[in-house]
């Protein structure tokens, strides 16, 4: 599995590596727009992301924002259903708000709490199929 931890907290990027390393290829974003790129780039590669675990709130561009752009990169081109990448939507942020508008405006496919608990990573990952 491929994925790419898109959040502006170190700390944050850290415990992401750490739990998913043992069972993903790991890039690391620090804001919307350098996801965006990262995201992009793996797609004209033909090597795309399996996963996205995004914050919503940054700099440069919100992860909101960022998700929309990715999901109109995977329309483009024509990649929908079981071939687009999950993205899981990692935030402090419990607004319901926020949270709707990265399912319904964004397309996102679960969210989880900060701190995030590796277990409930680990259901979600399965619960997705993005385990072995």
């Amino acid at each position: 599995m491929r994925a790419l931890i898109v959040d502006d907290d170190f700390y944050s990027r850290v415990v992401l590596h750490d739990m998913l390393r043992a069972v993903a290829e790991c890039h690391i974003a620090v804001n919307g727009e350098e996801a965006v790129g990262a995201f992009k780039k793996a797609l004209e590669d033909g090597r795309p992301y399996d996963l996205v675990c995004m914050d919503l709130v940054m700099p440069e561009m919100d992860g909101q924002q960022a998700l929309q752009e990715m999901r109109a990169l995977e329309e483009e081109r024509g990649i929908d259903g079981v071939e687009r990448s999950v993205i899981f939507v990692v935030s402090m942020v419990e607004d319901n708000r926020e949270t709707n508008e990265a399912f319904f405006l964004g397309g996102a496919d679960s969210f989880l709490v900060k701190p995030i608990e590796e277990a409930r990573l680990m259901a979600e990952l399965g619960e997705h199929g993005l385990l072995g």
